[in-house]
């Protein structure tokens, strides 16, 4: 950050620190105490998390405000065998995990594992998932398939965002923020802002937020550097800034009917991923780039870049009638987004591997559903959704220096209809009885440019590049779900249930093997048995947990291969029938009026029952295939903290919160080559909220200094060995103020 752009920032910082203001910091023992509602049921109203017969984890804001979440990924220690990872070859793309089902790609047309859904709306791709999140009511973890009620590609689990609403009373908040990795790098600065309040008593709300974001890079370059001996050469990288902003609506014509209209823009651009080259699994590194992968240095000459834009519109529209006391909802989505990037894959000072993509990428989503209760018994859930997308998606490569070049890409045409509905049934009082399905047809239709060499530049994107191959494919299953819950009324909830999941079929838009046809590749079908237990006995004692158990069929996965003629072959098939089974527990122990203590525990197993693809690259399918592990399963992973709080009289409640958590080493590639590192994660926040409404907190990330990665992609000898590894920030330490009105 330079001087007259830290002077614009003071400025806008002193600005709003002159502004009045009104509530105090919300993170106290009722705010953890208190019972939250979750939407992921379904049900009209929401109900509370210890009613739900599901693993989920929730973050209201309080919980938001205390961990400082600006994006996803800071959530990624936080919850039991969750992990909300940026693999990093571009800024945004999503690799989430949950319980050892996640993908490790970001091709736009494979399909997660783990949907997320804004608001009701579902992304349709990886790309764009993990910007800046802000001005956040609440977010929704669910853990385990979710495909009744929220369909395909949620065979691992769900994340549900959900933001603030406008108020029937006026109300501004201000928050700004900044973080120093204190490496002798440049400083990251948040601004953001609210206001809400009625435009027509009763009839019209209406809320403005506004979110701007400018990093001056955390990562130090090495280029020129400890390879040409000058160890003290670096130059910081990482710089990144994104702006948003989002206006919303509420509009209640009468006492039963609502609508509500959500509008957002976002712009994002700053450097391509910050890069080391490791040793690889075939014991070959790269000595001009090969840094310890415990620490953060690397040393690339291609800085790169990505730019990303997104618009997307919201309605939702609630109606209560009196057919079973119920409500209908009816949820149109629409989203548009594009990104352009440039990574330097070899991860060296040498020009040996650069990358360029674009995604443009428009969907439209509508899902019709009505909740209600008949008899003081049967709660029914049922509805109709439609989703269509149009994702286009251009790829170059330069390899040494340009001397090969490969250019390629594809269109893909998506439309999905599904009808689904969930009966919950009261036999007792205590005892319920669940019964529900979901019937889906989708079709995807694709025009396919395998990225070859080419002396001459094209575009898929321009329709300049020839197509190699086109096809349509079509599938349709149905997924059930039956199971029981028992909740006793001494707070104890226990439930049973099996449920089937499906990830979509498709193909490969990154096809870059003339001798290997881009797809389709089947759906995957998983059969999964959870067996859960909430208890909170005189509510002094919470506990959530679960054990798990996941039958896997036509696993799906993208194979990565080193290869010496396109530096990198990506292949997306059917690999294997596996089983993963676990546990997961949460804690919180309200130990005093003061003092609360936080704990989690997760553990994940699982095996190759068959291998039906080739996963070590040996061309041979055979038992040294079925014996690797199964990629991004981390065995065990915990966490341990607390918050304290004391009331300091007239000048505000003090909080103190700090937490470790652990994650264990994971293989990132099928052949169990790359692999992602064992992390443990300490952080801490020190806050002061007065009753004026002003509150500042310090607060500190991953204290420790601990190196992670978004991947771990084998380079082939010719491209001088070693890995592409992006790498996620070190140690960080912010200050933050934050204003309420009133």
């Amino acid at each position: 950050m330079n001087h007259l752009q830290r002077t614009k920032l003071l400025c806008l910082v002193s600005s709003i620190a002159l502004a009045p203001a009104g509530a105090a910091l919300a993170q106290s023992q009722d705010a953890l105490s208190d019972e939250i509602i979750i939407t992921a049921t379904k049900k009209a109203g929401g109900i509370s998390i210890a009613a739900a017969p599901l693993a989920i984890t929730a973050f209201g804001t309080p919980q938001l405000d205390a961990l400082h979440v600006t994006d996803l990924e800071s959530l990624s220690y936080s919850v039991p065998n969750v992990s909300l990872d940026d693999i990093g070859t571009w800024r945004g793309a999503a690799n989430f995990s949950i319980r050892g089902l996640g993908i490790n790609s970001s091709i736009p047309s494979i399909d997660p594992t783990v949907g997320v859904f804004a608001d009701g709306m579902y992304m349709g791709i990886t790309s764009g998932v993990v910007l800046d999140v802000f001005d956040l009511d609440s977010i929704e973890i669910l853990r385990g398939p979710q495909g009744v009620l929220f369909g395909r590609n949620v065979t691992g689990g769900a994340v549900l965002l959900h933001t603030k609403k406008p108020k029937d009373a006026f109300e501004a908040s201000f928050k700004t923020a900044i973080e120093s990795g204190l490496r002798g790098t440049g400083e990251n600065a948040y601004l953001m802002g609210a206001v809400s309040g009625p435009v027509i008593k009763d009839k019209l709300l209406a809320r403005l937020s506004v979110f701007y974001n400018k990093d001056d890079g955390y990562f130090k370059n090495y280029q020129g550097g400890p390879a040409f001996g000058q160890p003290d050469a670096f130059s910081t990288f990482g710089q990144a800034e994104t702006f948003m902003f989002r206006p919303s609506i509420i509009y209640t014509p009468s006492a039963d009917l609502e609508f509500i209209l959500r509008f957002e823009h976002g712009e994002s651009d700053g450097d391509g991923p910050a890069a080391q080259s490791h040793r690889n699994g075939r014991g070959v590194s790269n000595p001009a780039s090969d840094f310890d992968r415990r620490g953060f240095g690397f040393s690339i000459n291609e800085d790169g870049f990505y730019d990303s834009n997104w618009d997307q519109l919201i309605s939702e529209t609630n109606w209560d009638i009196g057919f079973g006391n119920g409500t209908i909802t009816n949820i149109l989505g629409f989203r548009d987004y594009a990104n352009k990037t440039r990574a330097d894959i070899d991860a060296s000072p040498r020009e040996l591997f650069q990358s360029d993509t674009r995604i443009n990428q428009n969907q439209w989503s509508n899902e019709l559903r009505y909740a209600g209760r008949f008899a003081n018994r049967l709660d029914v859930t049922a509805g109709l959704y439609y989703f269509t997308q149009d994702i286009n998606y251009q790829e170059s490569r330069n390899i040494f220096d340009g001397f090969l070049r490969f250019f390629g890409g594809g269109h893909q045409r998506q439309n999905t209809y599904g009808i689904f509905a969930q009966g919950d049934y009261d036999l007792t009082n205590a005892l319920t009885f669940s019964l529900g399905g979901r019937y889906t047809y989708e079709a995807k239709r694709v025009n396919i440019a395998t990225i070859n060499l080419n002396t001459a530049p094209c575009d898929v994107i321009a329709g300049t590049c020839p197509l190699d191959f086109n096809d349509r494919g079509t599938w349709s299953n149905f997924s059930p779900k039956i199971g029981f819950s028992y909740a006793s009324r001494d707070g104890m909830n226990a439930y049973a249930h099996w449920t089937r999941g499906f990830r979509s079929g498709g193909y490969n838009l990154r096809n870059t093997s003339p001798f290997v046809a881009p797809g389709p590749f089947d759906e995957e079908r998983i059969d999964a048995f959870e067996v859960g237990l909430k208890v909170e006995p005189h509510k002094k004692l919470r506990i959530n947990s679960a054990v798990f158990y996941n039958d896997i069929a036509n696993l799906q996965r993208e194979v990565n291969l080193a290869d010496p003629r396109a530096g990198v072959v990506q292949i997306i098939r059917n690999t294997a029938d596996a089983r993963i089974w676990g546990f997961e527990a949460e804690a919180q122990v309200f130990v005093s009026d003061h003092l609360t203590l936080l704990g989690s525990l997760g553990h994940t197993n699982g095996r190759y029952d068959t291998v039906l693809f080739d996963l070590n690259g040996d061309a041979v399918v055979d038992d040294a295939d079925r014996s690797l592990s199964i990629p991004r399963l981390s065995p065990w992973v915990y966490s341990l903290g607390f918050v304290y709080t004391y009331e300091l009289g007239h000048l505000g409640l003090l909080s103190l919160q700090s937490s470790v958590a652990h994650r264990g080493q994971a293989f990132y590639t099928d052949n169990n080559l790359g692999t992602l590192n064992r992390v443990n994660m300490v952080d801490f926040n020190l806050g002061l909220g007065m009753d004026n409404g002003i509150s500042v907190a310090l607060y500190g990330k991953n204290l420790l200094n601990q190196a992670s990665h978004g991947g771990d992609t084998q380079l082939p000898n010719v491209l001088g060995g070693g890995t592409f590894a992006p790498l996620n920030k070190g140690r960080i330490l912010g200050l933050e103020l934050k204003f309420d009105l009133p």
